[in-house]
């Protein structure tokens, strides 16, 4: 019998996948302590996380039987990919249940950044009536620079071109012909930089992008830009975006993701034009359920027949 651990919580819908799989034991946890999760984890051969759990290289050296991980979610940051492949474990991610979610809250932020809704709703409730403190911009006929147009880089450029934003974006895993038929222009990054109204991130956080909007990348943006990050915290250098806001180069930040999170204090907290939400794009319930029974599936076939879905590191198999 093969056994695997759901963590963090995931519920019974992923959980009831496995039962059709009569070779599988499936054990629901909440998350777990390090020291607990480092004495039981050599008893499966498989582990699903979302994101509070860390697997690490100590995790994975004591995890004998382990072949896989599953992430119930998209990114992988919290899991060492290469301690991972050097023991032979294939991590498997589900990049396509929350990509709607995510999307529509990037959207969201960005209005309520336009229209300072949660300034606006602080004050009414306050008991003020302040009309002209919390006068908006609107978004059509803006530039919008979309920084990655994956999944929910290209959902959220569908939903702007709807609302008469000129889209463009850069990414170089996405050739000219597919943007122009999506009404999106691909273009440098350094033109995005410098054409943009607005920039929205939707690149996962690696070696290639930690800090690729930082002061330098800043100082070519337009006056008064906006930038908005739903994707990973550690993309945009918080430091220099900081001096930015504080200087007036940057008009307002709609962030979702943080370096560190929980982030604690920050002085960007301080700028009274932004917005900040605690990671909420893909905290959803229908996302929350499409990415734990999608993983769940993709996890039992390995375990089952080997077949793999969505591997982030299929050399792992080599």
């Amino acid at each position: 019998m093969k056994r695997v651990m759901l963590t963090d919580g995931i519920g019974p819908e992923a959980v009831a996948v496995f039962e059709d799989f009569d070779d599988i034991e499936a054990v629901s946890t909440d998350t777990l302590p390090t020291g607990e999760l480092l004495e039981r984890i050599g008893d499966f051969e498989a582990i699903i996380v979302r994101s509070p759990t860390t697997i690490t290289a100590e995790v994975i050296s004591r995890a004998k039987k382990l072949r896989y991980i599953g992430r119930a979610g998209v990114g992988v940051d919290n899991i060492d990919i290469a301690a991972a492949t050097e023991s032979g474990i294939v991590v498997m991610n589900s990049p396509g249940g929350n990509t709607v979610s995510t999307a529509e809250h990037t959207i969201a932020v960005m209005l309520a950044v336009a229209r300072r809704v949660p300034h606006a709703h602080a004050s009414v409730v306050s008991g003020q009536w302040d009309r002209k403190t919390y006068r908006g911009v609107e978004l059509f006929g803006k530039t919008l620079g979309v920084l990655g147009l994956g999944r929910v880089g290209r959902e959220v450029a569908r939903r702007m071109l709807a609302f008469g934003m000129r889209v463009i974006a850069t990414d170089p895993y996405v050739s000219a012909t597919d943007a122009d038929a999506m009404g999106v222009k691909l273009v440098s990054f350094d033109l995005l930089l410098r054409e943009s109204d607005w920039v929205t991130v939707h690149v996962p956080l690696g070696s290639d992008t930690r800090g690729m909007i930082g002061a330098a990348e800043i100082a070519v943006m337009r006056d008064k830009v906006v930038l908005i990050n739903c994707a990973r915290g550690g993309v945009i250098d918080e430091e220099a975006l900081a001096d930015a806001l504080e200087s007036g180069k940057v008009a307002a930040v709609g962030l979702d993701v943080y370096a560190s999170e929980p982030p604690g204090s920050h002085r960007l907290f301080r700028h009274p034009r932004s917005v900040f939400t605690p990671h909420l794009g893909a905290a959803t319930g229908e996302a929350q359920l499409r990415v734990a029974t999608d993983v769940a599936a993709a996890v039992a076939r390995a375990l089952s027949t080997g077949e793999l879905t969505d591997p982030v590191n299929p050399e792992a198999m080599r």
